[in-house]
């Protein structure tokens, strides 16, 4: 196994004898806060620059930068399991519609439907016929 060293001259980066320049000089670090209070994802920022997410993403937490607080990525809807009592859970048009209801006739035990609509969501398997 060969050892890894890591060593610092001038601005340049010696790692197992090879030199590799230093990626973050004051005009790219200038860049990166720039594309970053542009809003731009940290994938994005690294495809311009050359170099990959987890990279920019060091460089900001190292620059005691963080992304700003957001909303939340959906609008909290109603709650539509929301009722007085228990009642049938078949639902009657779809939930984004301001007219969506839920059945609400009296279940039978044990499930969640009314009669009329258990018939139509529980539907027995068809019995094999015999071998003669």
């Amino acid at each position: 196994m060969v050892p890894y060293f890591v060593r610092v001259d001038w601005g340049v980066h010696c790692i197992r004898g090879k030199s590799m320049e230093m990626t973050w000089t004051p005009e790219r670090v200038e860049i990166l806060n720039r594309l970053f209070e542009e809003g731009l994802p940290t994938s994005e920022i690294g495809r311009r620059m050359g170099l990959t997410k987890n990279t920019i993403i060091g460089r900001l937490h190292r620059n005691g930068m963080s992304r700003r607080e957001t909303g939340p990525k959906f609008v909290p809807q109603r709650n539509f399991f929301e009722f007085s009592g228990p009642g049938c859970l078949w639902p009657h048009g779809h939930p984004d519609d301001p007219h969506f209801h839920f059945c609400g006739g009296q279940p039978v035990p044990g499930k969640p439907y009314c009669a009329a609509h258990a018939a139509i969501a529980y539907v027995r398997p068809k019995e094999e016929k015999q071998a003669a």
